[in-house]
């Protein structure tokens, strides 16, 4: 066994669920922040194939909510200059989803003591787009608040209560340790509507319906920060010590203190994952009992300086802050979906050419059933990881698993936050085998942009900028 696993079966439980201030029962949510939610609301719809089923429309707060499966973004409109023309496309969107413009207030919902301008959110004052909360639904607020701010933690918003005709939630907002990324936590057991109070919702059945074969999108698979040097141990330790999160390993044989290291050919990268907890030994009970809640791990990315500067010194000094990188969507069909998504305009970071045609690569693909030339068309990767018996000296082909991966170009107009399409056929890692060429797509992709916007090679600096 080797010395990453050691680390991971000898943890003892009983510290683990003594140390667990809140337990998490599931994702519910994650929040963008925009300047034209129009055009990313647009995006999400046509390129991405989400469906837009509810929307929050105020003087002071502009939201819509779109879900893939189990995957749900909430768009918010942030301030902006040209806030005139901007509502004059949302309002637009609004008619033609269906939405009634009608402006919500306090005779369509009440609110707690709290008068904000953005339910379950606060609205930031970020300088570009940004995806920057998480939702978590919790057993109970107040009590997560209480343990929480024992433990030093800052709140945004306190708890919270918010109601309509459907029942009342209950939500507070904590800051993260990563920049301005933070996690709004709602307690909803009460409420019995398809969303949330405050939002008109436009598709009356919450139930998924029939699947769309041709984009089978089901949840998120993993959430990825960009942070910077050497910070990976305390972000790692305050979600441990905030959610319960465990170390996850990239790979069987990665070091426990070094993460999973990629540290050659121009790419220079440390990642390091890890996953909130769930165990029913620990005398905790879900509230989704019998449910099957989709399990969404969480990856910690950071540059290291001996292969010059990369990807997440990009976003760092873009995004201004660290904080969410890209997200990762589970398909069930990963060609069909890129496939159709292509058609509709997303567009695809591409690895080296070489990818394909090296050793036993092409084998590696054909005896997983794929085209080595239809994935080199959406620059879809694969990766086969041998799930084998010790003992035996070869693989049979039926207890092999696959990982397909590929990564999209950014979605803002910076060079930030972009979105990945990953199935998995009994592969419950990232591919170790792909990471390197996944990273070296987006790597080339950025290099040429930065070539074409004639940026001098020594006039970006490295964001030095603090977790919190």
């Amino acid at each position: 066994m080797n010395q990453g696993f050691r680390f991971l079966w000898t943890r003892p439980f009983q510290n683990v669920t003594e140390n667990m201030a809140v337990f998490l029962s599931r994702l519910h949510h994650v929040s963008l922040h925009v300047s034209n939610a129009e055009k990313i609301a647009n995006d999400l719809v046509s390129k991405f194939k989400f469906d837009l089923f509810a929307a929050r429309l105020t003087d002071k707060s502009k939201q819509f909510a779109f879900r893939k499966g189990a995957a749900v973004f909430v768009v918010n409109e942030r301030p902006s200059k040209s806030r005139v023309g901007l509502n004059e496309g949302i309002l637009g969107l609004a008619d033609r989803y269906s939405i009634d413009p009608q402006r919500a207030d306090l005779e369509k919902y009440k609110q707690g003591n709290n008068s904000l301008g953005y339910l379950y959110h606060l609205s930031p004052l970020h300088p570009v787009d940004t995806v920057n909360n998480v939702c978590f639904e919790v057993e109970d607020v107040q009590r997560s608040f209480k343990v929480l701010r024992d433990l030093g933690c800052n709140f945004l918003v306190p708890p919270t209560t918010v109601e309509d005709v459907n029942g009342p939630v209950t939500y507070s907002v904590v800051k993260s340790i990563v920049g301005n990324v933070c996690h709004t936590l709602i307690e909803k057991t009460n409420y019995e509507g398809v969303f949330l109070p405050g939002f008109d919702v436009i598709e009356k059945d919450w139930s998924l319906g029939e699947e769309d074969m041709s984009c089978p999108v089901t949840h998120f698979d993993h959430i990825t920060y960009a942070c910077p040097r050497k910070t990976t141990h305390q972000v790692m330790g305050w979600y441990e010590k905030v959610f319960g999160f465990q170390r996850f390993f990239i790979d069987s044989n990665e070091d426990v203190d070094e993460g999973f290291v990629i540290n050659q050919e121009g790419i220079g990268l440390r990642l390091t994952a890890m996953e909130y907890w769930k165990c029913s030994k620990a005398g905790i009970a879900l509230p989704f009992a019998g449910k099957k809640e989709p399990d969404c791990k969480f990856v910690i990315a950071e540059s290291l300086p001996e292969q010059g500067r990369n990807q997440v010194d990009t976003f760092l000094e873009q995004h201004r802050a660290p904080g969410i990188q890209h997200i990762g969507l589970y398909t069930k069909n990963i060609v069909s979906t890129a496939h159709t998504m292509a058609e509709a305009g997303v567009q695809f970071s591409s690895p080296p050419p070489a990818y394909y045609t090296q050793l036993g690569k092409q084998q590696e693909i054909e005896e997983a059933g794929h085209s080595p030339q239809m994935l080199a068309q959406h620059g879809i990767l694969l990766d086969t990881d041998l799930h084998q018996d010790p003992l035996s000296q070869r693989a049979s082909s039926e207890s092999k698993r696959h990982l397909l991966q590929v990564f999209t170009k950014p979605i803002f107009a910076e060079n930030t936050f972009f979105l990945e399409l990953i199935e998995r056929r009994g592969a419950t890692g990232f591919g170790e085998g792909n990471i390197k060429a996944l990273w070296q797509s987006v790597q080339a992709y950025m290099e040429n942009e930065r070539v074409d916007r004639q940026e001098p090679q020594g006039s970006s600096k490295t964001a030095q900028t603090a977790l919190s």
